[in-house]
């Protein structure tokens, strides 16, 4: 236990360093915090590079992420979570499906490998890169089709940080549209939640809400291509719940446990506040890890055809997205 912590200490104080500089800078108008710690682990990887001693700490980016996502759960009203559940889970729903199967067929369109096509839908639609190893399990894709989906998806996780929020400036629309609107479009949990953040809580926290929604139906495509690809001499026999155990987000049942306790009014308001205060700094912990996750040299490495494919959906399905927000609230 002391050995792993030694290991990660480094990476860990480099991340609260990051975090440091872009609070402190974030104090100037018109600056966030948060995307000043993206950009700040972005330009350290993508020229002096990451020193050995701290790619451990720093990969654990993604836990601090996830336990951010759990703590945010106290500061989450879920009443109003329900007054708009059956509009968020049915506008999530509708916008999966869709993407799963506009990708599949722009996929098919442009000549690209059946099982390249799958990892690209499940990246785009869901939750990323988590659901390109996902669904990567169940057709049995090598590991250059792995690597190449993962960097086109993380090409336009780069690329929506910017695009979205600076869309958002010229649209008249409240916190909550955009929250729910980013969450439905944008590919990976991380850049969501940073976009929603950068603009206020309030479109933080829906574009969180909204996004741990389309992480949950994971488990659901992970089947259905394991169902699709069984007996085509590309995958396992049948799909088993071990697997949809492991392929589902399992930090999204501490948050919705999290949120229920304190809906109840058990904890105190200082314990709510202390919570959330942890979670935005949590938050900026892991979003300066994003940051170093972003390598330009192996963007252009990325491909033309995936990135042209992946591209059109996200025009397409950010349009789709916009209208049915547009129609529901």
């Amino acid at each position: 236990m002391t050995t792993g912590f030694r290991r990660i200490l480094p990476g860990v104080l480099v991340l609260a360093g990051v975090a440091f500089v872009a609070r402190a800078l974030g104090a100037m108008p018109y600056v966030t915090p948060l995307v000043l710690a993206i950009g700040i682990g972005a330009t350290v990887a993508n020229t002096t590079g990451v020193p050995r001693p701290v790619e451990a700490g720093i990969a654990k980016h993604s836990l601090l992420l996830e336990t951010a996502i759990v703590l945010l759960g106290a500061s989450l009203s879920l009443k109003t979570v329900i007054d708009a559940g059956p509009r968020i889970l049915a506008l999530v729903a509708g916008i999966v499906v869709f993407g799963v199967a506009l990708l599949t067929l722009l996929a098919r369109v442009a000549g690209l490998d059946r099982r390249m096509g799958s990892l690209l839908a499940a990246g785009s639609s869901i939750c990323g890169v988590s659901a390109v190893a996902a669904v990567a399990q169940t057709c049995e894709a090598d590991e250059t089709q792995i690597a190449h989906a993962a960097a086109t998806i993380l090409l336009f996780d780069a690329i929506t940080l910017v695009v979205f929020p600076a869309v958002e400036r010229g649209l008249s629309v409240t916190p909550q549209f955009y929250g729910v609107w980013i969450g439905l479009s944008m590919f990976s949990t991380g850049p969501v939640a940073a976009a929603g953040f950068a603009h206020s809580t309030v479109a933080g926290r829906w574009a969180t809400v909204t996004k741990l929604a389309r992480n949950t139906l994971i488990g659901v495509v992970a089947v259905w291509y394991s169902i699709r690809y069984t007996g085509r001499g590309a995958g396992p026999t049948s799909p088993t719940v071990g697997r949809v155990w492991t392929d589902f987000p399992k930090f999204l049942v501490g948050f919705l446990l999290l949120a229920t306790v304190a809906n109840t009014g058990v904890l105190p308001a200082e314990v709510i506040a202390l919570i959330a205060e942890t979670s935005d700094l949590l938050f900026l912990l892991a979003f300066a890890g994003l940051g170093f996750e972003i390598r330009l040299d192996q963007m252009r490495n990325t491909g033309v055809v995936p990135v042209v494919v992946v591209g059109t959906y996200l025009v397409a399905a950010s349009a789709v997205a916009y209208l049915l927000v547009s129609l529901a609230m």
